[in-house]
């Protein structure tokens, strides 16, 4: 899939990415000590906390991942940050305006700089693939020149020119939802919001999606959040990330730093089958059948010459070392997973190269029985 470069914003689409982050950080989005309950319903209804305490600050030019189980919170979460939903007690804070401080009026004004895409598409079946694009601004009042060039532009982008004319069930949902990020643009909102838009894809469009929504950061500058319950969605795009578990965000930080070293429970579970991880119990007995050896878990770091000296510490101690699981992948442009081994040799030599290699700040876990 190809497109060009919308119109609008020009400064920004010849800014790289590099360039915007050399720049002071500011923050977009932020959520202070925020909680938001429901009252129960019937007689003996009792209230539901759907965010319990949640504080995040979200900067201006990032992508920023909130992923969860379903019913962590996560679609409420969204319904605050675009004004939808009040929170019972907290403040939210968006571009610089308090929401909660904000009558209905001020806060449609808020709107319009927040872009959304849906799960589902939410395209007018009557409308063609042009007049849907060009429904929000038509809305905004933007006369019928410009708002023909810029449908054009944001179709181009997208790669959908040449289906301007085309009805939403004429297109795949891949293509649908490329309709939906090209109206999300439209009035060159500052913030999009994008709730669960590739769980309805297949991976190879999921991919595709994804790349589109990559290259509109990248060239507007846009913010997003991108809340799903996809891991390889956050792996793909994001560059920061807040696991949460019922309605409290348990870990937060740089994709790498979550998904290669998780803390919380919650963390652990969720991202679990996300990298090549420590083998499971079923793995563990069948390896155990082939290598009667002691068996080593070693996570990989992100270090200089880190395999060759996990591999000299074995060598020194003369114990044979051979990877019998794991893998090593690449997230954010840096090494991550885990590598199993079978250590054979004498119990105290093989004791002495752990004991170093622990000293030397890697972590190991030895797979029990």
């Amino acid at each position: 899939m190809t497109g060009s470069e919308p119109a609008g914003r020009p400064e920004q689409a010849r800014e790289r990415p590099e360039q915007r982050r050399e720049r002071p950080e500011e923050v977009h989005v932020r959520l202070e000590h925020v909680h938001r309950t429901f009252a129960g319903k019937g007689r003996r209804g009792t209230p539901f906390t759907a965010l319990d305490d949640v504080s995040l600050e979200i900067r201006r030019g990032e992508v920023f991942g909130i992923i969860g189980h379903s019913g962590a919170g996560k679609s409420t979460l969204v319904r605050l940050i675009n004004g939808l939903e009040a929170p019972t007690s907290g403040s939210v804070h968006v571009g610089g305006h308090d929401l909660t401080g904000l009558a209905e009026r001020e806060l449609r004004g808020v709107r319009r700089d927040i872009g959304m895409v849906f799960q589902q598409f939410n395209l007018f079946r009557s409308r063609t693939v042009a007049g849907n694009v060009a429904y929000p601004l038509k809305v905004a009042g933007v006369g019928q020149p410009d708002r023909d060039r810029r449908v054009a532009a944001l179709l181009d982008f997208v790669g959908l020119l040449d289906r301007a004319r085309d009805h939403p069930e004429q297109l795949s949902g891949g293509q649908k939802q490329r309709v939906g990020i090209a109206r999300a643009l439209a009035t060159e909102p500052s913030l999009l919001l994008v709730d669960e838009a590739t769980s309805a894809l297949d991976p190879g469009t999921t991919a595709e999606v994804l790349d589109l929504l990559r290259r509109a950061n990248r060239t507007l500058g846009v913010t997003m959040v991108i809340i799903t319950h996809e891991l390889d969605v956050i792996r793909a795009v994001a560059d920061r990330v807040a696991v949460l578990d019922a309605g409290r965000v348990v870990e937060e930080g740089s994709v790498y730093d979550v998904f290669a070293h998780p803390r919380s429970d919650a963390a652990v579970r969720l991202l679990g089958t996300a990298l090549r991880e420590r083998p499971s119990k079923e793995t563990l007995a069948r390896l155990r059948q082939r290598h009667p050896g002691r068996i080593v878990s070693v996570r990989v770091q992100d270090r200089t010459g880190f395999q060759t000296r996990v591999a000299r510490a074995f060598l020194d101690h003369e114990v044979a070392a051979g990877i019998v699981f794991g893998g090593v992948g690449e997230l954010q442009e840096r090494p991550v997973g885990s590598l199993t081994f079978e250590l054979v040799g004498a119990p105290a030599a093989i004791d002495a190269a752990l004991g170093e290699l622990r000293a030397d700040g890697v972590e190991l876990t030895e797979e029990d029985d």
